[in-house]
């Protein structure tokens, strides 16, 4: 299937979901909002793919919805509202039932409903220029789900002082790393190299192994803690 938002492909066992709104920092408009939830299905159902690099074009990873465009697009923007009331998102992975592993490359900035996608990913590396920010206290909005999804990666205050402070706080990729966000930091030139041989490694596992690893891990963060016997 062709999609005007994103770019797909594999490359051997490795399935490649990136954003490709360069000129407005890959922001989410209507159309990358029924992609998504299109491009993980069909990378889910590839039986060829066996884990998913999520990467943006451009000078951004992800910089989150595209106020503008949906501005214009009440349809899409009440919709994207609905869903975001009723927990009932279709961006990341996760909110698609995608089993699957996923490293997310963040490439260069990484802001607001961004942040989704980084919270959502089984492992985040990102290249020496990447930033994080949160910045919807400083245009009227509530960080939420955002900033909970991050918070189960990073310790709570540090995620709550990017909510609280909204564009003045903004998160380089080696305090990220420091945090636990990111796992590695790479050269720019490298990142999807160095992403595509990480995923590789993960990939010599069966599917049936890595789903299940994955999906005791994520049970594990939304259910009680185990007790020791």
């Amino acid at each position: 299937m062709s999609y005007t938002s994103l770019e797909l492909w594999r490359d051997g066992p490795v399935g490649w979901l990136v954003f490709n709104r360069p000129d407005v920092g890959n922001a989410i408009d209507a159309a990358m909002f029924r992609d998504l939830e299109e491009a993980w299905r069909e990378l889910d159902g590839d039986t060829d793919v066996r884990v998913i690099v999520n990467t943006g074009n451009g000078y951004a990873f992800q910089t989150g919805l595209d106020v503008r465009q949906l501005a214009k697009d009440k349809d899409a923007l009440r919709e994207q509202s609905r869903r975001t009331r009723d927990f009932e998102l279709r961006m990341t992975a996760w909110h698609c039932g995608v089993w699957k592993p996923v490293v997310a490359a963040v490439n260069g900035v990484c802001a607001g409903g961004g942040l989704h996608f980084v919270a959502d990913a089984d492992v985040v590396i990102a290249a020496s220029t990447a930033t994080f920010v949160d910045p919807h206290v400083s245009v009227g909005q509530v960080s939420a789900i955002e900033a909970i999804g991050m918070a189960r990666k990073a310790p709570m205050e540090a995620i709550t002082r990017m909510a609280l402070a909204g564009r003045y706080e903004r998160m380089t990729a080696e305090r990220a790393r420091k945090l636990g966000i990111v796992s590695e930091i790479v050269d720019p030139s490298t990142l999807r190299p160095r992403a595509q041989a990480l995923a590789e490694a993960i990939a010599q596992r069966s599917s049936h192994e890595l789903a299940a690893i994955k999906a005791a891990l994520w049970s594990a963060l939304e259910g009680p803690p185990l007790s020791g016997s």
